[in-house]
């Protein structure tokens, strides 16, 4: 766990990734990447040459100073730390960034969504999850004890996906984890019965995927998450992602990213 990206607001949830990286950072003798995206409007672009630099020049001091107060933390006293600032907010820029510094891990704070925010709300924590090729973790409080001994691992069991439940199971073990991995039974479609698990299991098995699965049910698989995680006090959710995109993602969603959103324990994603 050699690099930690870290994409920050300047706000207090930001904080809380910050407080999250900090913590694994010194377990794990990691570097932190602390990333600002500056927001930059299209309009700026089509400005002249000087208008264009004399505001970049603004915004760039602007992060500069915040950045100075935002990192002047006690917790971060210690570790190695760097500020990085992008022009855009676009997350496909995080992903370059990772991909730079050969990251393993992004941190994010996110307040999630409410019933308040609506169907078209969503989330950054949702566009870094549907984004990142990176292993994301999002934090919704909070990390005042932040402990990852015992963490969930969703698996739809598919043989084809092995080599990301490898990825998911090996970044877990990095960091300290004693790993949970699940099959959740929903009604429906999708409902299978014991015999049909067995099979499924036996042949994820053969693929390479892991003999030791819990099989647990729930009205959705989010629902048999959660109920999971209540009941073996869990510290940590994982779950992989198809990161749909466009109408797709709208009529099909994801489950992932509910999770990233709605979800109280921190989740951690991993790209299919």
């Amino acid at each position: 766990m050699k690099n930690i990206i870290i994409p920050v607001d300047f706000s207090e949830t930001s904080e809380y990734a910050l407080k999250a990286g900090a913590k694994l950072a010194k377990r794990h003798g990691s570097t932190l990447h602390v990333l600002h995206m500056l927001e930059l409007a299209d309009s700026i672009l089509i400005k002249s040459e000087t208008e264009n630099t004399n505001k970049m020049l603004f915004l760039l001091n602007v992060a500069k100073r915040n950045f100075e107060s935002f990192l002047d933390k006690p917790y971060l006293e210690g570790i190695d730390v760097k500020p990085v600032v992008k022009h855009y907010k676009v997350f496909k820029e995080v992903d370059a960034v990772s991909k730079e510094v050969n990251a393993d891990l992004i941190v994010m704070g996110s307040r999630g969504i409410t019933l308040q925010d609506g169907i078209f709300a969503g989330s950054n924590a949702e566009k870094m999850v549907r984004n990142s090729s990176t292993p994301v973790m999002i934090i919704k409080r909070d990390p005042k004890e932040f402990d990852l001994n015992k963490v969930i691992l969703a698996t739809a069991m598919n043989p084809d996906n092995v080599a990301t439940f490898k990825k998911a199971m090996n970044t877990l073990k990095i960091l300290g984890c004693d790993v949970y991995p699940v099959y959740v039974n929903t009604p429906g479609n999708d409902f299978i019965s014991s015999k049909e698990f067995y099979e499924q299991a036996r042949m994820f098995q053969a693929a390479g995927g892991s003999s030791d699965i819990q099989f647990i049910a729930g009205h959705t698989v989010e629902d048999g998450i959660t109920q999971y995680a209540d009941e073996i006090n869990a510290d940590l959710i994982a779950i992989s992602t198809h990161a749909r995109k466009g109408l797709n993602h709208f009529f099909r969603g994801s489950i992932s990213e509910d999770l990233a959103n709605r979800a109280k324990l921190p989740v951690m994603t991993f790209k299919l």
